[in-house]
């Protein structure tokens, strides 16, 4: 029977084939500083390059590297989720493939999580990031703090640890949607954040388009909170009280100084403007109704095309 390691390392691989030896020489280094043993899953979620040859090429050097090859590509989320369900270790590192999550501070994460906390959260004091990405990423983060009452950082991300309990609560919760950081904090328990480096891009570019990161907004928020339609039901009443209002203005003018209201224009701009409004109404309604209509259907998250790992004692491929 297999040695259950004590930390799993699960990383995403998108659009970086020529950095993942240089990301495993590291987390070897890293993990060798302390009384700690670990795995490596690398999942590729089947973006540009030939990420799975370099994966495969890992895998036979070493026999801690696990490899899950995706079907197609599902995400970042998803494929995070795909490491998690394989995974054997009693703590989890998540951490993104560009190394700007440096290999380095996950001896500090595990340090941390010793003195007896279920999740530590690296906390990027200066990212390294664009300015328009850093100015998104707090304009996202304030945006989700307020639509679903919980406190959030825009400094904060995916890498951590967390323990096994955290695991295996989160692998209990029936969402489609897996947003495995903030599901993590939803779960509670004890938590805290450490000061980390944030390096630079080591390769390629993010993959999160402006498109990419207004969908993800959208459905972190609405899988999380109710609250847009609940201010839909606040400006709704608003409005219907202001127009209210007005037309009792109205009466009261025509009654007692003899004032009528002329010309079309007034009415069409308000028929536009309510119109306008009602499609907003639909569309988050919409999105909501979708919501409901993916859950239901009970596709899973991800499909996977390949798992191999390379043992010590020979070569086991398996295709799912």
């Amino acid at each position: 029977m297999a040695e259950i390691p004590d930390i799993s390392i699960v990383v995403p691989v998108y659009g970086v084939d020529n950095i993942l030896l240089e990301l495993h020489r590291r987390i070897v280094a890293a993990l060798s500083l302390i009384p700690a043993s670990f795995e490596l899953i690398l999942v590729d979620d089947c973006g540009p390059g030939r990420p799975w040859e370099r994966i495969n090429e890992l895998a036979k050097q070493d026999s801690r590297v696990i490899g899950i090859k995706l079907s197609r590509n599902f995400g970042q989320h998803n494929a995070i989720s795909a490491g998690i369900d394989i995974m054997r270790g009693n703590w989890l590192v998540i951490m993104d493939c560009d190394l700007q999550d440096r290999p380095e501070e996950i001896p500090r994460l595990w340090a941390k999580a010793q003195e007896g906390f279920d999740v530590v959260i690296g906390k990027r004091v200066k990212r390294k990031d664009f300015f328009l990405k850093r100015l998104f990423s707090r304009i996202y983060w304030l945006s989700f703090t307020y639509m679903t009452d919980q406190v959030n950082d825009s400094t904060q991300a995916n890498f951590g640890i967390y323990s096994r309990r955290i695991v295996e609560e989160f692998k209990k919760l029936p969402e489609h949607a897996r947003f495995f950081s903030l599901l993590s904090r939803w779960l509670g328990f004890e938590a805290t954040t450490i000061e980390i480096i944030h390096d630079k891009r080591s390769e390629g570019k993010s993959s999160y388009t402006l498109r990419k990161r207004l969908k993800l907004a959208t459905d972190t928020i609405t899988s999380f909170s109710i609250k847009p339609l609940k201010l839909i039901i606040g400006i709704g009443f608003i409005m219907a009280l202001s127009a209210f209002s007005f037309g009792i203005w109205l009466i009261v003018l025509n009654l007692f100084y003899g004032y009528t209201v002329q010309g079309w224009t007034s009415v069409m701009v308000s028929m536009y403007f309510l119109s306008g409004f009602l499609l907003i109404v639909i569309g988050v309604l919409g999105i909501y109704i979708g919501k409901i209509f993916i859950q239901v259907k009970g596709r899973p998250p991800y499909v996977v095309n390949q798992r191999t790992s390379y043992k010590a004692e020979g070569v086991t491929e398996e295709k799912d």
